[in-house]
């Protein structure tokens, strides 16, 4: 009876530790591929709901694109100018996932570590809270928060 036992608890203690995996591989292959950026929110910090500016890209930024594989690479092109006179920078770097906490930081190069929430992932849309950088906006002395929507 007690190897019966012994044997139940180490089978699911595998399970759950597969379980974790899966879902943490489930959504890096979410993840994975390239987003524009759809629009840019702050939203107030008192009740996380009152949209205070909303930013819709024109011209040359709706051709920015984030990038992440799931070898944990990310990069982000943005463009600038005006008309058919784009240009971009590129910037490469890492990130992190983590699926329990769903906390994303990006680390590109020559820049310091970004954390961000993730709010939605889904297979055609993104939308990230930073978590750093938020200032009071509209002086109600409440931290007030930046959304970012991306989509395939």
């Amino acid at each position: 009876m007690k190897k019966h036992l012994l044997l139940f608890a180490f089978s699911a203690l595998a399970l759950t530790s597969c379980e974790k995996d899966d879902n943490q591989g489930y959504e890096l292959d979410m993840l994975k591929g390239e987003w524009k950026t759809v629009k840019t929110e702050v939203i107030s910090g008192a009740d996380n709901k009152t949209v205070l500016q909303t930013m819709i890209p024109t011209g040359c930024e709706t051709k920015n694109v984030l990038e992440f594989r799931t070898d944990y690479y990310a990069s982000y092109n943005a463009f600038t100018g005006s008309g058919a006179n784009c240009s971009n920078t590129k910037v490469e770097g890492k990130y992190s996932y983590d699926n329990e906490t769903k906390i994303l930081v990006t680390d590109f190069e020559n820049d310091v570590d970004r954390p961000y929430k993730v709010v939605i992932l889904s297979s055609s849309e993104l939308r990230i809270m930073t978590m750093s950088d938020n200032i009071d906006q509209n002086g109600d002395t409440k931290i007030d928060y930046t959304y970012i929507t991306y989509k395939r």
